[in-house]
């Protein structure tokens, strides 16, 4: 029997609530908007409150007996070809924790590609795994990194074969994918799962010209954010799962065990109508978001100054594998300008907001929700400032600095380094001293970031900080380290953690446990 993607569960259970005029003595203390502040309510609208009810003895009786949530998890899953789905209410920063953990324990190995998300190192800190970074693929001439190659990941197994699973960030926010079928096989040869965070591909499942969507590529958990690309709330994601590598009750565990007890049925709201909507029309509205888009580069291509990146400039040998030309993303190097003035400049005069900013791009983000009148707001702007920009004070020069310069031995577990006895050093004497706290700091190199916990300072750190977190020991004591590892001079762990394993320096295979640096190209929000 074909599902009935016409219904939808939690909006109609919605209406139900408000037809039947039920009279709760429950939270939400606001009692469907009649006890909020009367200037809130002019400003958000009495219908917010309205839909903010309790999900369990609210929406859904008190032994959810209507299986409101559950059926509409079961749509959203048969509407993207997922054997099972969960909703977040929390963003896609815990439902990619909760994959993390249904995968790997603490002190087991998952190898992720460099390039991942903070949230990833926070569930690092907080499950005590052991990361083996792969490392992305580094296009030097436009300081941006792609997702790993599938041969990364191949290394990264070979190196360390007891590894649980891996996880690889795609696509970027950027609109690069990786070759994600590619990455499956070499996962699936060993019997272990991939996940993958898709937090920017809510949309891909619902049009033949974007790249591939993760559970098509044969992944075996996808994180997507519905807010990033769709038409979600803020905070709301879904996880899915497909095959028998993870069991659903497992997943369903490690996310209960992170998620809030109140979650909100807006967002529940917000996930189910986005499913609704793209079941029936997606192709129509995802058709229409391209065709926007191909007429916005067509146009800013033409501006002076303005270099859209397309296909060409971001996918092939040494780079990414697919392209996604809905985040409109634009070089301003002829303009001499940075993409951080530009973005500013932007906002203040044109109140226009950009997505990313880096120190040579801005981005502007398509969507089906966008039509010709604010593509041509767009567009007016973007020559504004093309017009403006002589006036501007010029990108001051930005050096740089390779991979491999950006490289610092990580000594210890990020959870160990975070949990453990700290105090706080001045940059300017931290070379020596393992970080104990993680820093996301965006650099002017097109979303580099560092995430240092447990990494040691081989020299002043380049951000603008006047302080830094860091262990009260400078080289902790350790057990002998392994002929390979003393040839090759890496520092010893601390004696409560295992011995690193032996890596070849720079592979981009190493674990956490040998000296890698903690780096990543993902900018913008968590979720």
């Amino acid at each position: 029997m074909s599902a009935d993607h016409s219904r939808a569960p939690v909006l109609e259970a919605l209406v139900e609530y408000r037809r039947e005029g039920r009279l709760s003595f429950t939270p939400p203390g606001h009692k469907q908007a009649r006890g909020a502040d009367p200037e809130v309510r002019e400003v958000l609208g009495d219908a917010v409150f309205h839909g903010d009810v309790l999900a369990t003895a609210g929406l859904d009786d008190r032994l959810t007996r209507g299986r409101v949530l559950q059926r509409a998890q079961e749509l959203m899953a048969d509407a993207v070809h997922a054997d099972h789905t969960f909703f977040s209410t929390c963003g896609s920063s815990l439902s990619v924790k909760a994959a993390m953990l249904a995968v790997a324990g603490p002190h087991e190995k998952l190898l992720i590609g460099r390039d991942a998300h903070k949230s990833v190192v926070s569930g690092l800190i907080l499950s005590g795994i052991e990361p083996v970074w792969v490392e992305p693929r580094w296009d030097a001439e436009r300081h941006l990194a792609h997702p790993p190659a599938a041969e990364a990941f191949e290394e990264g197994f070979a190196a360390h074969p007891d590894a649980k699973g891996a996880l690889v960030t795609s696509p970027t926010p950027y609109g690069v994918s990786a070759d994600l079928r590619a990455v499956a096989r070499v996962c699936h040869r060993r019997s272990v799962p991939l996940i993958v965070d898709e937090a920017w591909g809510a949309h891909l499942p619902f049009h033949p010209d974007l790249p591939s969507w993760a559970m098509d590529a044969g992944a075996d958990i996808c994180v997507t954010s519905i807010h990033k690309m769709g038409s979600g709330l803020e905070q709301g994601s879904v996880f899915h799962l497909r095959g028998d590598l993870v069991q659903p009750k497992l997943l369903g565990m490690r996310a209960d065990l992170l998620s809030t007890t109140s979650p909100s049925v807006l967002i529940f709201a917000g996930l189910d109508g986005w499913r609704r909507q793209m079941a029936l029309r997606g192709h129509e509205l995802m058709g229409g978001a391209l065709e926007l888009a191909a007429g916005v580069r067509a146009a800013v291509e033409e501006i002076d100054g303005m270099h859209v990146n397309d296909r060409d400039d971001f996918c092939g040998p040494g780079a990414g594998h697919g392209f996604d030309p809905l985040p409109v993303v634009i070089d301003l190097d002829g303009l001499g300008i940075s993409g951080f003035r530009a973005a500013d400049w932007l906002r203040e005069h044109r109140g226009v907001i950009a997505h990313i900013t880096d120190h040579r791009r801005i981005g502007a983000q398509i969507t089906h929700g966008d039509d010709r009148e604010t593509a041509d707001e767009l567009l007016t702007a973007l020559k504004d400032l093309a017009r403006a920009a002589p006036g501007l004070r010029p990108a001051p020069h930005v050096e740089v600095p390779s991979p491999a310069e950006l490289r610092m031995p990580q000594v210890c577990l990020p959870r160990d380094a975070f949990f453990g006895a700290t105090e706080d050093v001045p940059l300017d004497r931290a070379a020596g001293r393992v970080a104990a706290e993680m820093i996301t700091s965006s650099r002017p190199t097109a979303s580099e970031t560092d995430h240092l916990s447990g990494c040691r300072f081989r020299g002043t750190p380049r951000d603008g900080l006047a302080f830094i977190h860091t262990w009260r020991r400078s080289r902790p004591k350790c057990p002998p380290r392994s002929p390979l590892t003393a040839l090759a001079g890496f520092p010893r762990p601390a004696r409560a953690f295992s011995c690193p394993r032996a890596a070849v320096p720079g592979s981009g295979t190493e674990s956490v446990r040998d000296p890698a640096v903690r780096r990543g190209a993902r900018m913008g929000d968590s979720d």
